[in-house]
């Protein structure tokens, strides 16, 4: 069967066609992602190493990935990883999949995360439903001066988190918490960050099989109106922030209004507001009223 085995470029050309016939966005783009991925190769290894065979058994591997895509797995699902912030990132099924969008409430916490320890020399960082620990290990990462800690409901997720840390030589200032929210929290932190469930439940059945099918439902889930977690985060914050610190948050499209509002009755005021990179709200930043 060895002689039947095909070239690379015949595998990204049947990936992308299988993915065009099938609707998919960016077939091509999916297509690159997931065979590079696959073959451990890079963008320009697909272009000049097209010509050369595979080996049987990864020509099968891709045949296998190319229709769990088509049953909607998204690409880094099966990959098992996905960048983030420059991170390399292992995924699990008790994780959201990182996604670009977020990494704009890290650059915009990171500002704050800075400022803070050349003020304090050390800082602490919390962040709540860490999931695959991106937020705060990407903060880790780009602020040496800070240590971290990522909280969970999921233990399976704070076992991922762990492995992230390590993996990306941030072990040793990175510790987890299983707790509910603030619920087994001790101490205070400089920097609360969150990216909480915010989608209402209603809608979880229309969000696209890739979302809906293959996130936790508990990482998407924001109640009745969408906005369970800010409640919950916002009413006890203050006792786990110095008097200094902030606090971030990823928000819905149309949350910053009522998520504002949340936060400011809870004696909070907002000091930053960032758009994604499709002009959205995405992130809100708060400190403690003097």
């Amino acid at each position: 069967m060895s002689g039947a085995s095909r070239t690379i470029a015949e595998l990204l050309k049947d990936a992308r066609n299988r993915f065009e016939d099938a609707g998919l966005d960016d077939p091509a783009v999916e297509a690159r992602v997931l065979i590079s991925g696959l073959l451990g190769l890079s963008s320009t290894d697909l272009v000049t190493r097209g010509n050369e065979a595979v080996a049987d058994e990864q020509d099968q591997a891709v045949r296998a990935a190319i229709e769990r895509r088509l049953l909607h797995e998204p690409v880094h699902r099966i990959l098992g990883e996905r960048e983030f912030y420059g991170l390399p990132l292992r995924l699990s099924p008790a994780t959201l999949e990182p996604r670009p969008d977020t990494e704009i409430l890290v650059d915009s916490v990171l500002e704050h995360a800075r400022r803070l320890a050349s003020m304090h020399e050390s800082i602490h960082i919390l962040d709540l439903g860490t999931g695959t620990g991106a937020i705060c290990l990407a903060l880790l990462s780009e602020c040496p001066q800070a240590t971290g800690t990522g909280s969970d409901i999921s233990q399976e997720a704070l076992e991922t988190a762990r492995a992230n840390a390590e993996r990306n030589g941030l072990g040793d200032r990175f510790a987890t918490v299983e707790s509910n929210w603030f619920e087994a929290i001790h101490g205070r932190f400089h920097v609360i960050v969150s990216n909480p469930p915010y989608i209402q439940s209603s809608v979880i059945s229309t969000l696209a099989p890739e979302v809906k099918m293959f996130d936790p439902s508990a990482a998407l889930d924001g109640g009745q109106d969408g906005l369970d977690a800010y409640r919950a985060i916002a009413v006890d914050a203050g006792r786990f922030l110095h008097q200094d610190g902030v606090i971030g948050v990823e928000i819905g499209y149309d949350q910053r209004v009522a998520v504002t509002a949340i936060f400011e009755e809870q004696g909070f005021t907002l000091i930053e507001a960032a758009r994604d990179y499709g002009h959205n709200d995405r992130a809100l930043l708060f400190q403690q009223k003097d």
